[in-house]
């Protein structure tokens, strides 16, 4: 056994090495173009992808999110399917590694023995162990096997360029685990509790092989996202993930399809340590757990990669967990701790809570604090036996005023909802920071049913702020809920929306105008509203108005006048400027023309009247002119009036221009007593002349 273990512990420290490099490169002839990944938004981007390449290894579907083809493209190839927009990128066909540093205990440090002896063992959880398989046959392990999936197979030759593969003389599935890494971390998933080597986290959990890192613990993006993609697709409750490498899209595409599936990811923060913002991927994406490692005495491990995204830490230096065949071994590394917080998970996913997001936040509410740095520790150190103890839930807390991405500004009505299943609604400690500052208490209003406080925003610089609220039971639990809003204080200026003016057709003489306005102002303290009408062809003002006005938005029409103008033909403009209560203003302008006729009247003239009457007849024949300054003359028409001012004839002439003249005779038999010409023009102004016969 001892020699055994030498050599393993000789093996892991090889792969230690590489634990955290990124691998990249073709592995081909080097004529033949290198193994890429293209990312579509969906099927035809896809099949163009496919088109493109050389040869084409997978596809993977991950639902509205897109579609990945992987394959050999040309540099050709990557720059025409680029400049397509149904591509959402193109990257080298990387790879992921093993993350485990030389060669654990930790059930009880992180009180998971203490939930197995009150019964809790996770049964009916499903886990995917996604890594380098999962020994087929091992005495602490094969009960607890589920189906498997080898998206890359099993071996048992082939060398390791940073060291690594076991010493199994067969595979008896194509996930078996060629590597030892894979059945450690299963191990302290879910080992039996048999009386027999380990027990795990979660010893009556169903563990799932997703082998895809091979026998040198390395594995290819496309690999391992089809490996997370089909452990989604299985409606798998937890991925324990001790892998990382550099951030791919074709990962994280399959990390946010799992997260739609709702499944909680855990993955190991990295062995870069010591060093900061150094969490590998995919830990560090916001989907997915991020877990560091600690020792024996909860000091943080110093191979443990920290940063902002560590979530939780467990233990992860001198793990003794399984190997193949039904072997025993001590590893170290983040690898170790991670699959404490997955058993964690399948434990909290037992006792009845199923939405990843609560699984993972009463994952943190439960942890200890260890006394590290929330980039060390994240929440702190993993507490199963808390995490599913309490029969006191943490109240639920959200915003309801203002909303996230809200724009407010002056004093806003803070509202926050709270609840909790024990406590009554009004009866918890609820209260609200702004970026960070000192917590402000609120009121519960039993009109709203909200918690509620006044805040001034101009207290604080206009730009983003975040707001956090927080509530508390009398258990002492507490959630969270944060947004972000921007506050804009500067004040606004009103604005002229629209201004026109039409000209008043009246008879006194003056040249009046409505002109009809609109306002607005968004700080809603409209105060008047001024107006000008000036004429524009002597450039003087004839009138002015003022009007008064409120709110966000005002609109009305006024009547200006230029007296004395009517007929002149005159062009004005008017000018609007509307004021706030602040002093600022806006303004605006239009143009309008005075249109009102001026047409002159024609003259008409009797100028020669010859008398032909006989004793039957009134007859006499007319001489007459007609004029008119506008030129615009259309007809004369002759006359023969009796006393009464009845026609007794009539002659109509049609003219034109500005003057005519003609002789026309008219005649009665009745006793005529005037003669009357009238000239009229086209406008139907008229002008008469008229002799008495």
């Amino acid at each position: 056994m001892t020699e055994n273990i030498s050599r393993r512990r000789a093996l892991q420290l090889a792969a230690g090495g590489a634990a955290s490099s990124l691998v990249v490169g073709s592995g081909a002839a080097e004529e033949r173009p290198p193994e890429r990944v293209v990312g579509t938004t969906g099927r035809r981007g896809a099949q163009a992808a496919r088109n493109e390449a050389e040869s084409v290894r997978r596809t993977l579907d991950f639902g509205s999110i897109g579609r990945a083809v992987s394959g050999r493209f040309s540099d050709e190839a990557v720059e025409r399917l680029r400049r397509r927009n149904d591509v959402r990128y193109v990257e080298e066909n990387g790879e992921m590694r093993a993350l485990e540093q030389t060669t654990p205990y930790g059930i009880s440090k992180v009180d998971a023995d203490l939930a197995i002896s009150d019964g809790n063992t996770a049964d009916g959880v499903s886990v995917a162990v996604i890594d380098t398989g999962i020994d087929a046959q091992h005495e602490d392990l094969q009960d607890n096997l589920g189906q498997g999936k080898a998206i890359v197979s099993c071996s048992t030759s082939g060398g390791c360029l940073f060291g690594g593969g076991n010493d199994i003389s067969e595979c008896l599935e194509p996930w078996d685990d060629d590597n030892d890494h894979g059945s450690h971390c299963a191990g302290t998933v879910g080992a039996i509790d048999n009386s027999t080597g380990v027990v795990g986290v979660g010893p009556d959990v169903t563990l799932h092989a997703v082998k895809v890192l091979d026998r040198c613990g390395s594995g290819s993006y496309d690999d391992i996202a089809a490996g997370i993609k089909w452990s989604a697709d299985q409606g798998h409750d937890v991925q324990s993930m001790s892998l990382g490498g550099s951030s791919s899209s074709t990962v994280k595409d399959a990390v946010q399809y799992a997260a739609d599936e709702n499944v909680v990811m855990v993955a190991a923060a990295g062995n870069d340590g010591p060093c900061s913002d150094c969490v590998s991927y995919p830990a560090a994406y916001q989907e997915v757990i991020a877990v560091s490692a600690t020792d024996q005495n909860d000091q943080l491990a110093d191979f443990s990669s920290t940063g902002p995204e560590v979530e939780l830490a467990a233990p992860g230096v001198d793990v003794e967990s399984t190997v193949p065949r039904s072997s025993y071994d001590v590893f170290s590394g983040t690898s170790m701790a991670c699959p404490h917080v997955s058993g964690g998970a399948a434990q909290v996913v037992a006792s009845g809570v199923t939405d990843r997001s609560k699984v993972r936040q009463q994952l943190k509410d439960a942890a200890d604090d260890v006394g590290l740095s929330s980039n060390e520790q994240g929440a702190g150190r993993l507490n199963v036996n808390d995490a599913i103890g309490s029969t006191d839930a943490a109240p639920s807390v959200s915003w309801v005023n203002p909303s996230g991405g809200d724009t407010v500004s002056g004093t806003v009505t803070v509202q926050i909802s709270a609840s909790d299943s024990e406590d009554s609604d009004d009866s918890l400690d609820v209260t609200y920071s702004v970026d960070g500052g000192s917590a402000r208490s609120t009121t519960y209003s039993s009109t709203s049913g909200y918690y509620e406080d006044s805040w001034d925003t101009t207290t604080v610089s206009d730009g983003d702020h975040a707001l956090e609220a927080s509530a508390t039971d009398s258990a002492g639990n507490t959630s969270t809920s944060s947004i972000t809003v921007t506050t804009d204080n500067t004040e606004s200026s009103p604005t002229v929306d629209s201004l026109s003016a039409s000209e008043v057709e009246t008879s006194d003489g003056d040249a009046e105008f409505d002109v009809d306005w609109s306002v607005s102002d968004g700080d809603g303290d409209l105060s008047t509203v001024d107006l000008t009408l000036t004429d524009d062809t002597v450039g003087e003002t004839d009138d002015t108005a003022s009007v008064g006005v409120s709110g966000d938005t005002d609109s009305g029409t006024t009547r200006l006048v230029a007296a004395g103008d009517d007929g002149s033909g005159n062009s004005y403009t008017v000018d609007a400027t509307v004021t706030d209560s602040s002093g600022n203003t806006g303004s605006g302008s239009t143009t309008v023309s005075e249109t009102e006729s001026t047409n002159a009247a024609p003259a008409a003239s009797i100028d020669a009247l010859t008398n032909d009457s006989n004793p039957r007849w009134d007859r006499y024949e007319v001489d007459w002119s007609a004029s008119d300054s506008d030129g615009n003359l259309d007809t004369v028409v002759v006359e023969m009036l009796d006393s009464g001012g009845s026609t007794l004839d009539s002659v109509t002439n049609d003219v034109s221009g500005s003057s005519a003249s003609g002789v026309d005779e008219v005649r009665s038999k009745s006793n005529g007593t005037d003669i009357v010409v009238t000239a009229t023009d086209t406008d139907g102004a008229s002008g008469s002349d008229s002799r008495s016969i």
